[in-house]
């Protein structure tokens, strides 16, 4: 979630973020910066997934 500071974080549901972003923002930069590995998990591989909509619902 840190990683998603500029971005404002409305909810989230266990590990699913809901975020509203600057439109401009493509689903794959936010999706590259949710799967960056912190520097305290050093060999954890993440990956993150997402899909755009006006409105929440669970996928």
């Amino acid at each position: 979630m840190k990683t998603l500071r500029h971005c404002s974080i409305v909810m989230h549901i266990h590990d699913e973020p809901v975020i509203e972003a600057n439109p401009q923002m493509s689903l794959d930069a936010a999706c590259e910066l949710m799967g960056r590995t912190p520097p305290w998990a050093d060999g954890l591989i993440l990956e993150a997934a997402g899909y755009i909509t006006p409105f929440y619902k669970k996928d």
